[in-house]
């Protein structure tokens, strides 16, 4: 391919970049405004019928709205430089946002876990009215479809559309769960299974949450991302040509979907003699982009007798 070829190709997937960003801020809008619509009904609905699932369901639903405002508010703080005072820019915002929303997370199942209980083991004297449960429910489970099926479309790479798709799919489920109970009761009375959908709903919040909170830890302490093999990294990077030995590895992420590399090289003389090192700098980078879709990475170049007296804290 020649040079204006190559050149018109790169602006062209940047272009295709820039328009699928904007279609996923486009998504998220819309997304947006439908589960803030349902909040609004659900939460009424609650204090109309006395149900606890339906408050459960709304908790649920109100972290959710969170997620996908972070998630929002990522595509627009991700387009901002970096500079001399961010020099990463302002991706690590997502990852405290969503340490936000972890915790809210963990709040709302514990609240909705022990206020079931406590219906369960002695029932509220007024009784759930089924009837507004369920009819809130549905209108809250057809809103959850129709802002499905606005982010599914999205951007399957993009870590914030996956993870505000898995936002409200769980949702979908919460009300599922809440319609359920709903039947249960008008049909037959039975007046727990609006405890039991709110127990079944804070099960489903846990994983979620103990999985963002994990995450966000993870790359607050700068380890590792997941999946991320370092000696497997190390092997690509020493099979280059001129390559003698890798030492002072360290891996971690920026944000989600985001990892740095760096490490010291040691390399051979005739690297040097030949003055190839930028030869060697863009190998070196090329085959971390194109094997462990590592973007930003940083080497140190060094010869051996360099090498020989380093301290071994960097090995």
């Amino acid at each position: 391919m020649n040079q204006d070829a190559a050149s018109a190709e790169r602006g062209h997937e940047a272009g295709h970049s820039h328009a699928s960003k904007s279609t996923n801020r486009t998504r998220l809008t819309i997304a947006i405004a439908i589960v803030s619509v349902v909040l609004l009904v659900e939460i009424g609905g609650a204090a109309l019928s006395g149900s606890l699932a339906l408050l459960a369901d709304a908790g649920h639903m109100l972290s959710d709205l969170f997620g996908l405002v972070i998630a929002l508010l990522a595509s627009i703080l991700a387009l901002r430089p970096a500079s001399d005072r961010h020099t990463f820019g302002f991706q690590r915002a997502e990852v405290l946002a969503a340490l936000v929303n972890g915790l809210i997370l963990v709040g709302v199942a514990v609240f909705v876990a022990i206020e079931g209980v406590s219906r369960l083991l002695a029932p509220a004297s007024d009784q759930v009215q089924g009837a507004p449960m369920l009819i809130v429910a549905s209108i809250g489970l057809v809103a959850n479809i129709a802002a499905l099926l606005v982010l599914r479309g999205g951007d399957t790479k993009s870590f914030n559309m996956r993870g505000a798709y898995l936002e409200v799919l769980g949702d979908t489920l919460g009300s599922i769960a809440v319609i359920i109970a709903g039947i249960l009761i008008l049909t037959i009375g039975f007046a727990a299974a609006d405890a039991l959908a709110s127990l079944a709903i804070a099960v489903m919040i846990v994983p979620r949450a103990v999985s963002l909170l994990r995450d966000v830890v993870g790359v607050l302490i700068q380890s590792a991302p997941k999946d991320t093999d370092v000696e497997q990294i190390r092997a690509h990077l020493l099979g280059t040509p001129g390559v003698l030995e890798v030492h002072d590895v360290h891996v971690w992420a920026i944000t989600s979907g985001e990892p740095v590399f760096s490490a010291h090289i040691v390399v051979s003389p005739e690297v040097y003699a030949d003055g190839a090192t930028g030869e060697l700098l863009d190998r070196l980078s090329e085959c971390l982009t194109a094997h462990f879709d590592v973007e930003h990475s940083t080497f140190q170049l060094e010869p051996a007798e360099h090498a020989g007296h380093e301290h071994d804290q960097h090995r």
